[in-house]
């Protein structure tokens, strides 16, 4: 069985009670916010190594670093190949920093997105706007509502209730 599945059969785990749950993803996000720290010190290298070498270099277990990968995964500019890793398959965290940040706002992680680090990185004036395309990313926003007696948005020179507004 490849690692990631056997990272999400334990991260959403449905046998697993909510206490225990809530602690593993507790003690996962206090883990994940240190690497980011570490990465996000010298955002321009491009960290590489077996899934094995990148737990022992942050210091966790092989399948927290799995959990990493997947959630690092689509900020990433090369992505790495998750669904079959195994310990020893090279992988690297060359991540794109505008995607990075978008992600972790979309995530509503603010224990990632307001790192310090950050501060080194984007003035805050581009965080705000970053934060800002994010969130608008997500907004729905409809069009003006065609009255009946409107001509229709098809161009036929129609009434809309005579054209593409009719039940058919």
């Amino acid at each position: 069985m490849a690692l990631l599945q056997k990272w999400r059969d334990v991260a959403y785990s449905q046998e697993a009670d909510r206490g225990q749950l809530q602690k593993f993803w507790t003690n996962y996000f206090l883990i994940e916010k240190g690497i980011y720290e570490k990465l996000l010190t010298n955002p321009d290298e491009v960290v590489r190594g077996t899934v094995k070498e990148l737990a022992d270099k942050y210091e966790v277990e092989v399948m927290t670093m799995v959990g990493f990968l997947d959630g690092i995964n689509d900020s990433l500019k090369v992505q790495n190949p998750i669904e079959e890793m195994e310990e020893d398959t090279v992988v690297n965290l060359g991540f794109d920093k505008e995607l990075l940040y978008k992600n972790m706002v979309d995530a509503k992680a603010d224990w990632l997105y307001e790192l310090p680090q950050w501060n080194e990185i984007f003035t805050e004036e581009k965080r705000k706007e970053l934060y800002m395309e994010q969130k608008k990313s997500g907004t729905v926003v409809k069009g003006p509502k065609i009255g009946r007696n409107d001509p229709c948005p098809c161009g036929s020179g129609k009434k809309y209730k005579h054209c593409c507004g009719r039940n058919k």
